[in-house]
């Protein structure tokens, strides 16, 4: 049995939840927007008061694809639901002499040391916002697009171990390297 799988994802008030069996599909919506999923054929969701329940449909073997796909499916609806709620956020902080980004409408444009801005646009439901310090805050419902979009911002570049230069999370710790040290 799935550790993960078998808990049941409490649906607190203020979300509402369409669980449509036939099509494998659940639609959660909430004060801080709306999410889809659709889930493995393997896997059935049933909705109970203001729980839902992940099982594997009967007459499936139950081996490690499904368990797998089970104990996904629960920590996505998880997520929705939690996504809905209260949103998901990730600050990053752009480390570097001149480094910055700024806002360009619906557009985030970097300046970290090329020759040229870059600008990355978000998917849609996820928001930036640049602080006064110059970090640049991610949010929206969807944890796997915030993470994304995250991500696509770091990879601009990436913290290095030398000087401590980047664009890193803000709980990121850079283990430095010592540089190379020139006998006399």
């Amino acid at each position: 049995m799935s550790r993960i799988g078998k808990q049941p994802v409490n649906v607190p008030s203020g979300v509402t939840v369409e669980v449509n069996e036939s099509s494998n599909s659940i639609k959660v919506s909430g004060p801080k927007g709306n999410l889809s999923y659709t889930w493995h054929e393997m896997i059935s969701v049933t909705q109970e008061d203001k729980n839902l329940l992940c099982s594997i449909r009967d007459g499936v073997d139950e081996g490690r694809a499904a368990r797998s796909h089970w104990g996904t499916t629960r920590s996505r609806i998880q997520n929705m639901v939690t996504g809905v709620k209260d949103g998901y956020s990730k600050r990053l902080k752009i480390v570097g002499v001149g480094w910055n980004a700024k806002d360009q409408g619906r557009q985030i444009q970097l300046n970290v040391g090329y020759c040229h801005p870059v600008n990355l646009t978000p998917p849609d439901g996820v928001e930036f916002q640049i602080e006064q310090n110059g970090d640049v805050v991610v949010s929206g419902p969807d944890k796997h697009a915030v993470g994304q979009f995250a991500a696509n911002i770091r990879d601009q570049r990436r913290p290095e171990p030398y000087n401590g230069k980047g664009i890193m999370y803000d709980d990121e710790v850079i283990i430095r390297k010592q540089g190379k040290i020139f006998g006399a």
